[in-house]
């Protein structure tokens, strides 16, 4: 990787202060850390899928990915059939958490490594993404929850447990 699009050194650190942020919300499953990558699980999704923050290009992003073409396919049904717009739903979410920053717009691909992606970019560069920023940390990791909480209940996010 290019010298510019590395992480910043203290991010690995920044990372952790978001998980444990986001750890004492109690809505994702296992929440897990490379060097540059933090990865909550979906709690209760019907399959596997995960909620991340990471860099691409030397820019942060949250991100809803999963490999089961089926569960996406599920997500965009919902929306189709409830006519709600993903970016207003995330807006909402947003708000009901107190979020100030701007609109985050979305993405929704299927990534090179065959990963159906939903994803949006979080509004701090790298370099603000300090561990010792309480605002930063929090940035980033209100922008997680309210991924979780827009996405949670659409399609099969929520298994049934009736099932």
């Amino acid at each position: 990787m290019p010298p510019d699009l590395q992480p910043p050194a203290h991010f690995h650190h920044y990372l952790e202060r978001v998980a444990d942020f986001i750890k004492a919300q109690g809505v994702f499953g296992a929440v897990s850390l490379t060097a540059d990558r933090l990865e909550a699980a979906a709690k209760a999704s019907a399959s596997p899928a995960a909620f991340r923050l990471d860099l691409d290009r030397g820019k942060p992003w949250v991100s809803l990915v999963t490999a089961d073409r089926w569960l996406s396919q599920s997500i965009e049904a919902d929306l189709v059939h409830t006519g709600d717009k993903l970016d207003e739903l995330l807006a909402e979410e947003l708000t009901d958490l107190n979020y100030s920053g701007p609109a985050l717009p979305f993405e929704h691909y299927r990534s090179e490594d065959k990963l159906f992606t939903f994803r949006s970019p979080v509004p701090l560069t790298p370099e603000a993404m300090h561990p010792g920023d309480p605002r930063a940390v929090e940035t980033a990791a209100v922008c997680l929850l309210a991924y979780e909480a827009c996405f949670r209940p659409l399609g099969d996010m929520e298994a049934d447990e009736d099932k």
